[in-house]
């Protein structure tokens, strides 16, 4: 029980760091990123971390890519300073 509340938590947090940036070609890239990182690591609690990877990167892309920058904004790329 306590794995899948880390799994969950773990998806809570790729999903609301996920969109960095100002393009949303932007914050797909950013969010597939931060996504695919901690999907890693979930998936490492469960014995997974490349299907984690995966689902984190994919779930973080299209958050980052279906919001907007006045919804969640984190600021500037550190690629764009």
């Amino acid at each position: 029980m306590k794995r899948i509340i880390f799994v969950v938590a773990f998806v809570l947090a790729a999903a609301s760091l996920s969109a960095c940036g100002t393009s949303p070609g932007d914050r797909a890239g950013s969010g597939a990123m931060i996504g695919a990182g901690v999907g890693a690591g979930a998936g490492l609690l469960v014995g997974a971390p490349i299907e984690g990877a995966l689902i984190g990167g994919a779930v973080g892309a299209g958050t980052g890519a279906l919001t907007s920058p006045s919804t969640i904004n984190l600021g500037e790329p550190a690629w764009e300073r």
